[in-house]
């Protein structure tokens, strides 16, 4: 194999972790025609030699899918491979100081139960029985993962590697690229030692991520959102009092993550390794006169221990020995960023047959699973489970380096921490603004980013108490709760109004475009002038996209979806359009006013509307409303009469206006949250995901199985029909106490876990806590009593009809 090959499969630009397990899982699936290009040597991180940790919990679902498959591949990858690995399962603990980080480690612990992974919660006597040298007095208790552990990340790569190549797959060390070409669907990977032609190339670049994603940009690609952190952790001399404890007990002292004061101690022969998160952080190589160096590989950073100072005063007075030994050595190195702290694997947005895996910065944690899930979206061109949190798609247009930057610092200085239902967080914001910004603002209203779009959440009075601290909260009730409820109210028993910029609106034209979509969603078309829902299914039948389907013409359609889908699911439909269709992306263009409530169609008569105020409930049509041209849909998200006008940005302000004069109440997020969750109004990428099929989900009436078209996944939702659904969506109502259910509650039935959670949240129309989810199908009956675990308590719920807890026959709709 010492010829270079000029041919492969799939080409990985990046030798670390990621890197390695990618090939690997590729290799062990049967593709072995694949290669994986490192400049230097293969290691983890590329810079810096420590032990990684493997911790089983991170506060997104994906994330933790893709931990836990780490840690149990990690267990058993030395001996399948024949490479020996210093693999330590010590356990850890998480510390609590509150009440609130309490209740957080008792979601995670269910999490974590329903996943197969053991998670306890502990009181601070028992902290210190498995951490002597611990000080407890000031905790509230703690969290113990009995599976995490720390492993050697060199020897891990290079066991993924030897793995790798013994499935014949091939590895070129010393050789980075230098640039790219396409012919047709090929590329060509151009390095110093020769050229590659493959099908698919992969970014698992690491920290010069950002640099190999430039050159993707002649082909559709965008400049990565990523920045480096500089991330220090220091390691003490050895304490002899550790090692005495060590030889007695033969294993090491559990790994100790403080995470409110945000950072991790834990063993490293016999000493200590401190690794903090610190708020006073610091990227790298950010300004021009700091420029990412050509090559920076077993290179450090100067030791700036300064920025440490409180952390390691505050870890030596929660674990005294620590102070005992003098500080051995220091290190200080990158770490990439994305915005959210969570790392992009995935389809490149923009570009065909290419793929990323990189921003980790738990990339130990997460690269054996992280593999996984690329060898399955290059093999399959879909994954296992839904993975939408880490989907490079995520982000779009808004992110430009002054938002990645801010985002990197607040997340990096955050990074334990918790993410409160009604928080949001500050930095980088205000980066797409409706074009009645100001008069929300003016209005009261207190926002959140969609897509990066400002969207308003609630609308403040004076006196109400709109600081950041008193969003930290699980707790339903705060400033906000009572101002929801006069919105909703509002839009009950009069009329309100919603600014909702940002949709994701797509034009779709072209002779042969309705036969073309019949093939693509699970149920029928509107005629034209009407709209109407439809689901794009995966192969196995599972949900990829709910999109609105408006109808112009016979081969005019606007598409219509969530803020957040708007690369995902443009990619979605330009990836199968055939020729002579036209696909245009109008997001930027236009604005939407949510007006809606019995009182609505009055409004509307009073403002001199051209229009057919009768027409019927999911119609669309041209009109004018206060003498500006508009598109009126007669739908609404919130279950009560209602129109969406849709308009160019231009004309917003006055529409808003108008409607405001006229009475309406603007209303907010939180309000429409509530109201479509009393309708069972499903949400994008909670209620629906690739984690259910349409089936499962509850959507059998958008299926029609009986037209002539064939659609994917068809023939497996026909199958899984036939055999019996093993689970089953349904609306519950729960005995809630402060809180509601979070997203990815158990749901337990006489003592076992029998399905979960999709969103929860109050309604305030039926005046109860509802929650949405799925179950094992023989309880999804009316009546039936099962209990969710909301931060740690089973609180009674009750399976509901299938049908709207608010207006059941939809009448209050269709009037």
């Amino acid at each position: 194999m010492s010829d270079f090959p000029t041919t492969a499969r799939v080409v990985i630009i990046g030798g670390g972790v990621v890197g390695t397990s990618t090939l690997y899982h590729l290799a062990k699936a049967g593709w072995k025609d694949c290669v994986l290009l490192e400049k230097n040597e293969l290691t983890a991180g590329s810079t810096w030699h420590a032990a990684g940790n493997v911790p089983n919990f991170a506060g997104s679902w994906a994330v933790m899918n893709m931990q836990r498959d780490s840690a149990a591949m990690y267990r058993t990858l030395g001996d399948d491979v024949g490479y020996p690995m210093n693999y330590h399962v010590t356990g850890s603990i998480r510390l609590a100081h509150s009440k609130e980080r309490m209740m957080e480690f008792e979601r995670v612990a269910s999490m974590g139960q329903y996943q197969g992974l053991e998670m306890n919660i502990c009181t601070p006597e028992e902290l210190k029985e498995m951490h002597p040298f611990m000080e407890t007095h000031d905790l509230e208790g703690g969290l113990w993962d009995p599976l995490d552990g720390d492993i050697d990340p060199a020897q891990l790569t290079q066991a993924l590697a030897k793995g790798a190549r013994d499935a014949g797959a091939r590895i070129e060390r010393f050789c980075p690229i230098t640039g790219l070409e396409q012919d047709g669907d090929e590329w060509i990977v151009k390095t110093d030692k020769g050229d590659i032609r493959c099908e698919y190339v992969v970014n698992c670049a690491g920290y010069y991520a950002q640099r190999v994603g430039e050159m993707f940009k002649p082909f559709g690609g965008r400049t990565v959102p990523m920045v480096v952190m500089s991330h220090q952790y220091f390691l003490t001399e050895p304490i002899a009092e550790l090692e005495a404890w060590t030889k007695e007990m033969g294993h090491k002292v559990p790994l100790l993550r403080d995470v409110d004061t945000s950072y991790y101690l834990r063993q490293d022969k016999n000493g200590l390794n401190l690794g903090p998160y610190e708020r006073n952080c610091k990227a790298a190589w950010v300004t021009p006169d700091d420029p990412m160096p050509e090559d920076f590989s077993f290179q450090l950073y100067p030791d700036d221990l300064e920025r440490l100072e409180y952390y390691i005063e505050d870890a030596m007075a929660r674990v005294p020995i620590l102070g005992t030994a003098g500080v051995g050595r220091n290190i200080n190195g990158p770490i990439p960023y994305a915005p959210d702290g969570l790392p992009m694997v995935g389809p490149m947005p923009g570009v065909k047959n290419a793929f990323e895996g990189h921003s980790f910065t738990f990339g130990i944690a997460q690269g054996g699973g992280a593999g996984k899930v690329l060898s399955e979206w290059i093999m399959h061109g879909e994954t296992e489970l839904d993975m939408w949190a880490v989907d490079p798609r995520r982000y779009t247009d808004y992110t430009d380096h002054d938002h990645c930057l801010a985002k990197a610092l607040e997340t990096y200085g955050h990074e334990y921490a918790m993410h409160f239902p009604h928080h949001a967080w500050p930095a980088g914001r205000d980066k797409k603004l409706s074009p009645i910004h100001d008069k929300i603002l003016a209005a009261g209203g207190q926002m959140a980013a969609f897509n990066g779009w400002e969207r308003a959440n609630w609308f403040a009075q004076e006196g109400d108490d709109t600081s950041e601290a008193a969003t930290q909260t699980w707790d339903r009730n705060g400033p906000w709760a009572i101002r929801v409820k006069e919105e909703v109210e509002a839009v009950r028993d009069s009329v309100g109004v919603l600014d909702l910029p940002g949709f994701s609106r797509f034009n779709l034209s072209g002779e042969g475009g309705v036969e073309w979509l019949r093939t693509r969603i699970a149920g029928a078309l509107p005629k034209v002038g009407r709209m109407n829902l439809a689901y794009f299914p995966d192969s196995r039948g599972r949900i990829l996209t709910e999109m609105s389907i408006m109808r112009h013409d016979d081969d005019f359609f606007t598409l219509i979806t969530a803020a957040l889908a708007q690369w995902h699911d443009f990619e979605l439909l330009k990836k199968n359009l055939p020729d002579g269709l036209t696909l245009t992306d109008h997001s930027t263009e236009y604005s939407t006013l949510i007006v809606t409530g019995p009182k609505s169609r009055e409004m509307f008569e009073t403002l001199g509307t051209e229009a057919d105020l009768n027409a019927s409930w999911l119609s669309t049509q041209p009109a004018k409303v206060a003498g500006r041209d508009c598109a009126l849909a007669r739908v609404s998200f919130a279950g009560e009469l209602g129109w969406e006008i849709h308009a160019a940005n231009a004309d917003i302000p006055a529409l808003y206006d108008a409607v405001i004069g006229a009475g309406a109440k603007p209303f907010g997020m939180f309000a429409l949250n509530s109201m479509r969750i009393e309708k069972g109004y499903r949400a994008w990428k909670g209620d629906l995901s690739t984690d259910y099929s349409l089936l499962e989900a509850g959507l059998d009436r958008f299926i029609k199985f009986d037209k002539p078209q064939d659609f994917p996944g068809k023939a497996a939702l026909q199958a899984e029909k036939q055999a019996g659904l093993k689970k089953r969506f349904v609306t519950m109502t729960v005995d809630a106490g402060d809180q509601d259910a979070p997203y990815m509650s158990t749901v337990w039935h006489q003592g076992e876990v029998v399905g979960e959670t999709t969103s929860g949240d109050w309604g305030y129309r039926i005046n109860k806590s509802v929650a949405l989810g799925t179950i094992r199908a023989d309880l999804a009956v009316p009546g039936t009593e099962v209990q969710i675990n909301i931060f740690g308590k089973l609180c009674k719920a009750t399976v509901q009809p299938d049908q709207p807890l608010w207006d059941p026959e939809n009448k209050r709709i269709r009037a």
